[in-house]
Order: structure tokens, then sequence, then C-alpha cells
């Protein structure tokens, strides 16, 4: 509960009364047919066979159904919301489901023996209740009452689907509805559960059109300005290197903290701190997305994820203007580095779909001896590989690294297991090796020729669960460190302003001094005219749009409240106050939301216009 704090008894019990509504709903919803078998004005669903069955088909369901809160108990902390049917995208290329599956049994093993405790006690107190077997000898009467008994049922059924709203209602309820219930939006996933979560997402593609009445062509191209051109540097080539690093938490940095004021902070990165001296580093920087399948498209082709990832949506396969194919029309050779299964999170083929020309995973490294067990390969002996593959490169090249180690279930290597120690959490271990491995990477890295000509970035895919106070605040969930290097050079120094995932497109291409227009949502983070610094992405549920001296929260139809821009908590909704600069901001959030729509459903991802 400490990601999810309440301040007092009488704030949850308001969010546990509103939690029946949803928690109605999905059961009614697993169990539709078992009421409805249970109803049927037949004779022989009283006689022990037909008792058999409904006793399977209910707790075939609903132990099915209740397994995915238990699920919830454990997965929750790494993404911050509740599960939705989008989580099957993350397991879809994973070869390694089923050592996932007994790892997460046995380090988790408390949470399934709650589990299956209350499942054995729940089964108990069903059998405790018998039917007894019964022959209608008025038939007539019999078949009467029971139509009108089903009648009565069924619709009180339709009617706790639909959350008790059933005139005011064309639709069951949503996932959205849980905002209207909450003061905080962290406390959605209080009032929510996660089959209720499930079932709404099931078939649902939350890619749509929103039409809004306030906007059209003209306020998109002044609010959002889709279409990016920039006139600051000379042209060049230098080689261009990001690492996406895994569940890499701003907190974990201590110079993205000198100013947090947080109490006996501890950093755990080294090596990032002593070449944060020498970069340009982003305080102020979120994540687009919850996942890592929602990294790769907002940091390669500014791309980014709100509900639903873009990369599992029925739109990816389109031609898509990306840093990828920008380069390559400039002469780069382009690739990806990621140490796991070939394919996994669907890398491999969104990669292809960018355009990248080699992939190096698992397989082209070409040595278990160096797997984890797990994941993949290990970020040291994985960085180093791809450090000797970038020495065979023609220059310039475009390379992006995905590492892996910081991850559940938080192992190392065992010859690193005396020296990085368990720290307040089992990622903290598992981070300093992270950074330990780019350390070895850059030692090596900086006898080569190609390093001096190299523009370094460094982004997190996505943040994991917090330990400081500061992290636990809603907003703070998304907060991951940007960092650029180039080695003897001017890009030195800490920008407050806000930055996001999206920016790193269009900031290359303007170091660069890329001159042709491209599109891009993002902004180059050296530009401080044309495009006022602005963040946006989703809790899965809500959009969270960030500018100026406020945070919008809205749900795709509606505004849910303005806060300020330094309550992260979302506490305190100035919506009763709203100003001019609340309007602007409400505008320009709709207007970023449908030009995103628009394009990637009309697959106008590769045009300028």
């Amino acid at each position: 509960m400490d990601l999810l704090e309440v301040n007092s008894i009488m704030d949850f019990l308001p969010l546990c009364f509103y939690g029946l509504i949803f928690d109605t709903s999905a059961i009614l919803y697993v169990n539709i047919l078992f009421i409805a078998l249970s109803i049927l004005p037949v004779f022989k669903n009283t006689n022990q066979g037909f008792q058999k069955f409904l006793f399977y088909l209910y707790f075939g369901t609903n132990l099915l159904a209740y397994s995915t809160n238990f699920i919830d108990f454990i997965y929750y902390k790494f993404t911050f919301a509740r599960t939705t049917i989008a989580f099957v995208s993350v397991l879809e290329n994973e070869t390694n489901k089923a050592t996932l599956f007994w790892d997460f049994l046995l380090t988790y093993w408390h949470v399934w023996v709650l589990f299956l405790l209350f499942s054995a006690l729940w089964i108990y107190l069903y059998k405790k209740v018998t039917v007894k077997g019964f022959v209608p000898t008025k038939k007539r009467y019999y078949f009467g009452f029971s139509t009108v008994g089903f009648m009565f049922i069924g619709l009180f059924t339709v009617l706790g689907i639909r959350g008790g709203q059933y005139e005011k209602k064309t639709q069951p309820i949503n996932l959205m509805d849980a905002n209207t219930h909450v003061k905080n939006i962290a406390h959605v996933d209080i009032v929510l559960n996660t089959p209720f979560a499930l079932i709404r997402t099931l078939f649902s593609n939350h890619f749509s059109k929103p039409n809004f009445k306030d906007i059209n062509p003209q306020v998109i191209l002044k609010e959002v300005v889709p279409i990016k051109q920039y006139h600051n540097n000379p042209v060049t080539k230098p080689n261009v290197v990001i690492m996406i690093l895994e569940s890499f938490s701003r907190e974990y940095m201590g110079t993205f903290n000198k100013n947090v004021k947080i109490p006996n902070y501890k950093s755990h990165v080294s090596f990032l701190d002593s070449l944060s001296q020498h970069s340009m580093i982003y305080t102020n920087a979120y994540a687009n997305g919850r996942q890592s399948v929602h990294a790769m498209s907002s940091i390669l082709a500014g791309i980014p994820s709100f509900k639903d990832a873009f990369t599992s949506s029925p739109y990816p396969k389109q031609k898509i203007e990306s840093l990828v194919s920008v380069l390559e029309g400039q002469g780069y050779n382009t690739s990806f580095f990621h140490g796991a299964v070939n394919g996994s999170m669907g890398f491999l083929g969104f990669g292809k779909i960018l355009g990248i020309d080699n992939y190096y995973g698992r397989t082209e490294f070409n040595d278990d001896s160096q797997f984890d067990g797990y994941w993949g390969i290990w970020d040291e002996p994985f960085l180093q590989y791809m450090k000797r593959t970038l020495d065979k490169k023609k220059t310039p090249f475009f390379a992006t690294a995905f590492t892996l180690s910081s991850h559940e279930p938080f192992l190392l290597p065992e010859k690193y297991k005396n020296k990085f120690r368990e720290g307040e959490m089992p990622i903290h271990k598992c981070v300093e090796y992270t950074d330990f491995a780019l350390k070895r990477f850059f030692d090596e890295a900086k006898k080569e020729p190609w390093f001096s000509n190299t523009i370094f970035v460094f982004v997190a895919d996505h943040c994991n669960k917090p330990y400081y106070d500061e992290y636990k605040k809603t907003v703070n969930r998304f907060a991951i460190p940007i960092m650029i290097y180039k080695p003897n050079s001017k890009l030195v120094g800490v920008d407050n302003d806000l930055a996001q995932q999206i920016d790193i497109y269009p900031t290359i291409l303007d170091l660069i001094g890329y001159p042709k227009p491209f599109r891009s949502w993002g902004k180059s983070l050296f530009d401080k005219t044309s495009v006022e610094p602005f963040v946006i992405n989703s809790t899965g549920s809500v959009y969270q749009f960030s500018k100026g001296n406020y945070i919008c929260t809205f749900d795709g139809k509606k505004v849910l409240g303005f806060y300020d821009k330094e309550d992260k908590e979302l506490k305190n909704n100035l919506i009763g106050k709203r100003n001019a600069e609340m309007n602007a901001l409400e505008l320009k959030c709709k207007a970023f939301i449908q030009d995103y729509m628009e394009r990637v459903i009309d697959k106008r991802l590769a045009t300028i216009q």
C-alpha cells in the first residue's frame, strides 16, 4: 500500500465503497454463464450431475479471475497500473515464459500460498450449501414463476454490469468511470480491480479518432507543431549511441537529485554520476510510457504509447519516419543491441519496421555461459560484445543498446555477488551492476578512434518500484534520467525544464544539423523558443499533460483536473479555479491526442503533411 498511500481510514473507506461498483461488475461478468444456467427454468438444474457441472464452471472461471488480483500484488509495483489485456503484448514475444512463471512462483511463494488458502476456504464454504433435488408438480406455475425470476435476475445482472446506472449509460462502466470517484488519480487503482480491467480491455482498441469540436488542422499546427525543422547547428555526421537503461528510475542517480532534498539519500550509479559532470543532464525528464515495449517507439521514433502500446496495436506496420530512417538517409549504418532472446519484447519486429540494418541479440552473442537464466546475457559481457561489434563498423553509425540486468528477479553474476550488495531494495544492487557494466564499456570504447566523435544518450525505459517518498508521487512514477554526453564538447550543464523520451529524436537531429523538416511530436531539448517544454504520458486510464505552471489530467473526453506543477501527488485539484493558462493547456492536450490518433490510424507517420 506504500504505492497507493491513503492519508486516513476516512479517505480509504469511500474508495472501498466505490470499489464495490466495479467489484460487482467484475463478479457478474465472470459469473454470467453460471448465473444463466443456475436460473434457467429446467428440471435438471437441481440434480447432482448438473450441480457438479456448475461447481466446476463456477470455480473454473472465478479462481482464474481471482488469481489475477494476486498477480497484481506482484506486478503492480513494476507498472503502477492495473493489469489490462495489453499485458499480453509484453509476453507474446518471450520464449522463457515457463522459466519466468516458475521463478515468480518461488520468489513470491507467500502470495500463492495466500491465494490457495483463500481458495480452499471459498470451496469449503461453497460445499456447505446444498441444493435439494426438485421436480415440480404444477409445471405451469413453475415455468411462469421461473420465467419471471429469470427476467428479474437478468435485469439486475445487466444493471450491476452497468454500474447501477441503467438509464444514464448507453454502455457498461469502463476503466474511465473509476476516475469520477477519486480525488487522487493514483487511487483509481484502489477503486478498480484486475479482473474488471482485463475484461473491459479484452476486445477494446483504444486507438480511435476523438474528433474534438474545438480542434482543427490549424489548431494542431499551432499547438502541437508536428513538423519540426532546426537550423541551430552546422551539418555534421557524428556517431550516435543511445543507451536505454532497463528500469533506471531518476531516483537512483545522485546528480539528478542534488536539489530534491531527500533525507539520507544514496546514489547507486557512481560511474554515471561521474560522467554526468561532463554531460548535459535533464533533471525534470519523464517517460512517455509505463513498460519496456512503450520505450522503443517513444525514443527512436518519437511515438509515445498511452493506454496500449503502439507497437502492439493494429497500426505499427506502416512506413514510419524515425531517427533510424533519417540517419540512414544521411549515410548511417544502424544497429540495435539487446541481450535477450531474439525478438523479445517485439524489438526485432519493430526494428525491421523502422529499417534497422542489424539486430544483435542472444543468438548473435552466441555464448550461453553468460546467460542469466531468465532474460538474456548479463549486461557487462553483452556491452563488451557491443563495443567489439561497433569497432568493426564503418562510421558514421547509429546504435541503440537496451540493457536488461536491472530487472526482476534481480540477480547478479556469481563473481559479483560480493561486490554489489543488497541495497534498500533488491533492484539497487542490479542498478549498480549495470552502472559498472557501462563503465567497463566506456573504459574500452574510449580507446577506439570512433569514440571521440560520438554522441551518447542515456535514458531509462521506465521506472521501477520507488524507495523514497518523493518518487512514490503519482507524477514521479514516470521520472527518468536523460543525459547527453559527447567527449570534449560543450554539451555540459544542467537543464531543469520539462523533458521526455519523445524529445530525444528531434534533439539528435538538431545536434547533427539535419537541415530538412521532419515529423516529430517531441521537441529538441536545445530549442527554447519555438515550442514550450511539455510532457505527456498515461497511467493506463488517464492522460497526464504537464506544461508551464500546471498539470492537466484528461480521460480522453474531458478534463478531470488541473494541478500546480509542484503538486506531484495530484492532491489539490484546481479545476474550480480555471484560468487562461489552464484553458490553453487543455487545448494543447486535446490537439496532441487528436493529431496522434489521426496520424497513427491514417498511417501518416512518414509524412510531413
